[in-house]
């Protein structure tokens, strides 16, 4: 199974994905109807920084923005991520083109242009240093409902600069949103298992639960979420891991 996973970490997938994308927009530009750019944003502040793979975190509160733009198929999504002392933390440019979307299943790839910030200690002084990766994504969806979804993601993520990390990311996900709770207030419930393997024994099976709460028609989120490891050759062992935070939707 290892061998298998780190055959599977060459270029190869990089650019199919950007091949795919690449004859996507070609068929994207013969559509005659036009399409009008949206926009959006999350911005969210939390106790315990949460990264795009879940059993990476920042060990701290963070602040994130998460804005997103869509014309048509594609997406922009980037993700500006930040601890209180607004030090960077990492920063995801994620370009996405949705080739299969349909009412009750979507189908998308994407790459992620990436930079991860950490503290560097030199003997006089600190240096905050950034690290550099890419990765390609493959995500399908199933929605049996208008509120609820099935979906499953393969990421090759790669890093580039010396001191980096590789490796591969498959989740599945569900989730069921607008659980309503009396008039006024709604939750919704997310559940997260994912497997990394990345080098330098960064192996693991993790469940993710994902509650949030709102009231309807205002723009703020309060949630809640947990991280358990399933088993990992990660040393210390992963332990239980939770994060709090608070959320505006624009």
């Amino acid at each position: 199974m290892i061998i298998i996973m780190r055959l599977l970490r060459i270029p190869f997938l990089f650019l199919l994905s950007l091949a795919i994308t690449s004859y996507a927009f070609s068929q994207e530009s013969l559509e005659s109807r036009p399409h009008k750019l949206k926009s959006a944003c999350n911005f969210s502040i939390n106790s315990n920084g949460i990264s795009s793979i879940p059993s990476f975190s920042l060990g701290a509160p963070a602040i994130i923005a998460a804005p997103s733009f869509t014309l048509g198929r594609f997406n922009y999504e980037p993700v500006l991520a930040y601890d209180l002392d607004i030090q960077p933390w990492f920063i995801d440019n994620w370009i996405r083109y949705k080739i299969v979307d349909r009412p009750k299943f979507e189908f998308r790839t994407g790459a992620n242009f990436s930079m991860y910030f950490s503290d560097y200690k030199l003997p006089d002084e600190t240096v905050l240093q950034g690290q550099r990766y890419w990765a390609a994504e493959f995500t399908a969806f199933y929605k049996p409902t208008g509120n609820s979804y099935i979906s499953a993601a393969y990421w090759n993520d790669n890093g580039i600069d010396k001191g980096t990390i590789s490796g591969h990311y498959l989740a599945l996900m569900a989730e069921k949103s607008e659980i309503s709770i009396g008039k006024s207030f709604l939750l919704a419930a997310n559940l997260h298992l994912f497997y990394i393997n990345y080098d330098g024994n960064n192996d693991g099976l993790f469940i993710s639960p994902k509650l949030t709460a709102s009231v309807r028609q205002l723009p703020f989120t309060l949630f809640l979420h947990g991280i358990q490891a399933i088993t990992s050759n990660i040393s210390p062992f992963p332990g239980f891991n939770w994060n709090l935070g608070f959320a505006y939707n624009i």
